[in-house]
């Protein structure tokens, strides 16, 4: 199935960047992807549209950069299944964690400094 006979079945906005065409970027992953098929792609391009010769692959999605924190970058594996097809690769990968708070900090209300104990 060639790319403008895909893009019928995809929705207006998915539908209106796959006919203003693929970026170069985006490109060179679809030919790696063709080359090298049983290869885990790492890529950036997380508003890349997933394509029909994309199913069965393996990516490494970018998540998230090098905070203070952290030690490195972070990638999410996604295996791309024939249900996300028209979908992005972003959509999969999310870069948002759960936010979890510690002791109040120096200032804080004597009120705020009460832990409900269960």
């Amino acid at each position: 199935m060639s790319i403008d006979e895909f893009s019928h079945l995809l929705t207006s906005r998915e539908r209106r960047s796959l006919k203003r065409g693929l970026t170069e970027k985006e490109k060179i992953l679809l030919e790696d992807v063709r080359k090298h098929p049983e290869k885990f792609h790492k890529t950036h391009l997380r508003e890349m549209i997933i394509l029909p010769e994309m199913a069965g692959q393996k990516f490494g999605v970018f998540i998230g950069g090098a905070k203070k924190e952290d030690t490195g970058a972070k990638w999410a594996s996604i295996t791309v299944k024939p249900e996300m097809l028209g979908k992005r690769l972003g959509d999969f990968a999310i870069p948002i964690k759960r936010v979890t708070h510690s002791a109040p900090g120096i200032g804080a209300s004597k009120s705020s400094k009460h832990i409900a104990m269960k």
